[in-house]
């Protein structure tokens, strides 16, 4: 059965600014339900405070849980962040969080929000206010919950937010396999990052994650793995530069879970990105990937 967090505040109304499309994320519920009935939803409490002050600045935290952020960090979001979204933020963190603990008892949990990647101390960025995988992954460590953390990022966008936040820590280890000319221009410094060039397709991505996941699986030896499951590598993603085809995401997806379980290490994943006009289609992409990796732990 396939354990999933989700909360009705996820989908926010349409912002007054920008393009984001919050409906996704009832729709991605939508699927799942369509092609996974086998699953159990579960509620998540909002992040509490202390700890999204843990990895954010308390200032900008205190900014976006008032809805008083300043217009120039509003532009590098890309929307207004209103009460709404103030609430949203807070429930996409808990909910990564509570990902991680189901994975903890049942080997793979899935949130159908979160993998906001971009967002940095004192600022969000790209569509991401809070960094719910930084503060997940500090909180896991800071409760004793995990002593080594691996966060996973296979977003077509390099995880510079998660990277930046988290550099210089041991207990924790960030890998960006990535477009090497999409978004973000200056990039961070992951504790190991790969960019791929343009059209990268199936083969050679699939040896290139099969290759180092294996290595820092080994040399790093998580107990935890946080995964930012984006589907936007896809050949069709509207902001994606990579050709992956919905074979090559599935496989993908399965490989992540099959090597971390074969080595009994829980899995939580994260929505991350996923873009274009048809907003169905790209619900399903999302709610395929989390089938594969429910189904892949399953045989587990």
């Amino acid at each position: 059965m396939l354990e999933i967090v989700h909360h009705p505040d996820y989908v926010a109304p349409p912002p007054s600014r920008g393009s984001f499309a919050f409906d996704k994320y009832y729709l991605v519920m939508e699927a799942v339900r369509e092609i996974l009935p086998d699953h159990r939803m579960h509620r998540p409490r909002p992040m509490d405070r202390q700890w999204l002050e843990a990895v954010h600045d308390p200032d900008y935290v205190d900014e976006v849980l008032n809805a008083a952020v300043p217009a120039d960090k509003e532009r590098r979001i890309g929307f207004p962040v209103s009460e709404k979204i103030a609430s949203r933020v807070q429930y996409t963190s808990g909910g990564t969080w509570l990902a991680a603990q189901l994975a903890r008892e049942h080997g793979y949990a899935a949130n159908s929000a979160g993998g906001s990647h971009h967002a940095l101390a004192d600022t969000g960025a790209g569509y991401c206010v809070f960094n719910d995988l930084a503060v997940t992954a500090n909180r896991l460590s800071a409760e004793g919950d995990a002593r080594r953390i691996l966060i996973v990022d296979l977003d077509v966008h390099q995880g510079d937010g998660t990277a930046s936040l988290l550099a210089g820590r041991e207990d924790i280890f960030t890998l960006s396999v990535h477009s090497a000319r999409n978004f973000p221009v200056r990039k961070a410094r992951s504790s190991l990052d790969i960019a791929l060039e343009d059209g990268t397709a199936d083969e050679e991505y699939l040896g290139i994650v099969d290759r180092t996941l294996d290595k820092v699986l080994s040399d790093f030896a998580p107990d935890m793995l946080l995964y930012q499951a984006g589907v936007d590598p896809h050949a069709d993603d509207r902001l994606g530069r990579l050709a992956l085809s919905d074979n090559g995401l599935e496989q993908r997806d399965r490989m992540v879970i099959r090597k971390a379980h074969d080595r009994d290490i829980p899995v939580a994943s994260a929505l991350g990105g996923g873009y274009g006009q048809d907003h169905k289609a790209v619900a399903m992409r999302h709610a395929r990937s989390i089938m594969a990796m429910a189904d892949e732990a399953r045989r587990g």
